[in-house]
């Protein structure tokens, strides 16, 4: 019996089942949902419980245990809607609740509920770009995980390891799937399988380019073939539409932009099609880049103009620093330097404030890459050095190159500082 036919069975026996028995059925169903992608569907099966989105769960009838289970798939949900749907405030609501469920599952001693739901939240912090929030509880969550939890530890490591990808910590996000990869191999759950091999081929997509590696880049095709025929089987199509926007990213990188180009036609048709806005504004905003990277500013910054407008609904700050950067590089190449210049500054600010410092850091190269011989030589400096303090950790090879090149512009300033008597 497939999903949406248990979700209709389960509304039809939910009117003869007591209260207890309903909130067990609609937790497991929902869950189900979860792992393929139906966010949605999980919703209705949660719907009992939650019915106004704008209100907090009911409760009423359910002991401690159903009250904290039912809290901790309302919660997920929770964060996976806001993010797809863009709702503003959503991660934020998601968040109350999963910690309403911690701290129900720790009064009875619960540690793999309370690990699970610390993941949970994670997420949520993870998608607003609140990344050092997301690494305590993912820190936290795996200290407590029950020894023989091998699925849930493999999940732990794997969202481990993408706040670190995320954060161009690309040697510490390894190290995270090294630990991971024998639990996943043990394990007979395609979504997880999926997700292993989609994050593990997005480390070595990063490493493709900048280090000019084609075994990396054979090897993340590989990886991204193998997540797909995984996210296939448990029928997760939104993960596969995700698969798709990596490998329009990986070949954008590469330089094979036509392929580039075919990938993210067919992602945002997908993303679109699963009324997931956010990563469809994604799609844009890789394809803005792309398009930048061919010369055509014109229609990179219209691309990118949108994917602000979508990212700016909801709160993924991480995605919205990314976007603003990409409008602000396709502005200063069309010459409107006064509001390109505005666009990379709230980048920077939008970074920093959720404690994104390589976003941050990389915005302010653009400003140097972008702008370089029109600040003045001392501002320019500056910025450069607020750069170096905010990459200091970063392990993307990409950002040593970006900060070498800054460098050979400030040496070109000599002259200016000269003339400016600095």
């Amino acid at each position: 019996m497939n999903l949406e036919v248990q979700l209709a069975a389960l509304k039809t026996e939910n009117r003869n089942l007591p209260l207890t028995e309903r909130a067990t059925l609609s937790c497991r169903l929902a869950k189900q949902l979860e792992k393929v992608g139906k966010y949605e569907a999980a919703y209705e099966a949660l719907k009992e419980f939650w019915p106004d989105r704008s209100e907090s769960p009911r409760l009423s009838g359910l002991d401690d245990i159903q009250k904290a289970e039912v809290l901790l798939r309302i919660g997920a949900i929770a964060g996976w809607l806001g993010s797809t749907d863009q709702t503003a405030g959503g991660q934020e609501t998601a968040k109350n609740i999963l910690t309403r469920s911690i701290d129900i599952f720790e009064g009875l001693r619960k540690a793999e509920r309370v690990s699970e739901a610390r993941g949970d939240l994670a997420l949520c912090y993870y998608r607003e770009g609140s990344f050092d929030e997301a690494r305590v509880q993912l820190r936290t969550a795996l200290h407590i995980v029950p020894e023989g939890s091998d699925d849930l530890e493999a999940i732990l490591l794997i969202r481990a390891g993408i706040i670190e990808e995320r954060t161009r910590r690309l040697n510490d996000a390894l190290q995270f799937y090294k630990r991971a990869a024998p639990l996943v191999e043990r394990s007979d759950d395609h979504a997880l399988q999926g997700s292993f091999h989609f994050e593990y081929g997005l480390i070595l997509r990063r490493l493709s380019a900048p280090e000019n590696r084609e075994d990396y880049l054979d090897q993340a095709l590989i990886e991204y073939a193998a997540s797909s025929f995984h996210y296939e089987q448990a029928g997760n199509e939104l993960a596969l539409a995700r698969v798709e926007l990596n490998l329009g990213f990986l070949f954008f990188k590469v330089g094979r932009y036509g392929q580039a180009h075919e990938h993210l036609n067919l992602a945002r048709h997908l993303f679109l099609k699963l009324k997931d806005a956010a990563t469809a504004a994604q799609v844009d905003d890789t394809r803005a880049r792309t398009l930048l990277a061919q010369g055509h500013a014109a229609e990179a910054e219209r691309i990118a103009r949108h994917a602000v407008r979508v990212l700016e609904r909801g709160g993924q700050q991480a995605l919205l620093a990314e976007g603003l950067t990409t409008q602000g590089v396709a502005l200063a190449r069309l010459g409107n330097h006064v509001r390109a210049k505005a666009l990379l500054e709230r980048a920077i600010k939008v970074a920093a404030t959720v404690g994104n410092l390589e976003r941050a850091g990389r915005a302010k190269l653009s400003i140097i890459e972008e702008f370089g011989d029109k600040i003045p030589a001392k501002e320019l400096i500056t910025i450069y050095r607020s750069a170096i303090e905010l990459l200091k950790n970063s392990q993307d090879p990409t950002t040593g190159k970006r900060l070498i090149a800054c460098a050979d512009k400030l040496l070109d300033t000599k002259g200016r500082l000269e003339d400016e008597g600095l």
